[in-house]
């Protein structure tokens, strides 16, 4: 009988429990079942996958046998080729997930110097159809500009019955980004996988993006900005996987 695919299915399986184990801190005799619902709420993929991994745990103890007193398995069944592929695949999600930066690439990111006018940061949007503008001191990002923060900016001041003309061409961009803007948004490293991205707009429904930086250090050069909006992209580079969609 080959037994490829059993033993392929087993080296998956091994990996998998290993890797709860790791992520609960679990005892080495804990059951796999078990692993499976409590990690379940700690890792977005196990719950994902939490029904098939289920039913691989109670597949894998159709697979093996061991005759009592000894100390070695033997394979009683052999899994079809795609429960094996579906496990690997599984496998690779938890143990090695897709980093975001793969699937949503490097794309432009509307900015802004500092020291322009606020002028500069109302073309900057209506140049990029983007309600972000990263805005950068001499190669440093000291902040955002949101489309709404700023047209809450423009409201005080007209309501102030100020000057909105030397507002927008006297004013340097630094004077209207506030510390504040910078709590709707999360800063993560190029190696964040996306599913840590999916997690932080799930822990957070405040969030307006993901701002995606070298070593996800405030101050870096932004590589990538997420939004809701680039879900179904991310989706798809995920189908390409096999993987559900979120």
């Amino acid at each position: 009988m080959d037994i490829s695919n059993a033993s392929r299915f087993l080296q998956s399986y091994n990996r998998i429990e290993a890797q709860l184990k790791l992520l609960y801190n679990a005892k080495a005799t804990a059951s796999f079942t078990d692993l499976v619902k409590r990690c379940s709420d700690l890792d977005i993929t196990v719950r994902r996958y939490a029904s098939e991994l289920i039913d691989y745990g109670k597949l894998r103890n159709a697979i093996v046998h061991r005759t009592a007193g000894a100390s070695d398995e033997t394979v009683i069944a052999v899994p079809c080729d795609d429960v094996v592929t579906t496990i690997e695949f599984i496998e690779a999600m938890l143990c090695r997930p897709p980093r975001l930066i793969d699937a949503i690439k490097v794309k432009k990111i509307a900015s802004v110097f500092a020291d322009k006018p606020v002028l500069a940061a109302v073309e900057a949007f209506r140049e990029n159809w983007q309600k972000t503008l990263i805005v950068y001191d001499h190669g440093t990002m000291v902040g955002v500009i949101n489309s709404y923060g700023l047209y809450a900016e423009i409201e005080v001041r007209v309501k102030a019955g100020e000057d909105l003309n030397a507002f927008f061409t006297q004013t340097p961009c630094r004077d209207v980004v506030h510390d504040s803007e910078m709590e709707k948004y999360r800063i993560m490293g190029q190696d964040a996988t996306v599913f840590e991205v999916f997690v932080a707009f799930e822990e957070r429904k405040n969030l307006l993006a993901v701002i995606v930086t070298e070593h996800g250090v405030f101050g870096e050069k932004a590589l990538s900005i997420v939004t809701p909006s680039d879900f179904p992209r991310i989706n798809r580079f995920l189908e390409n996987y096999n993987a559900k969609p979120f």
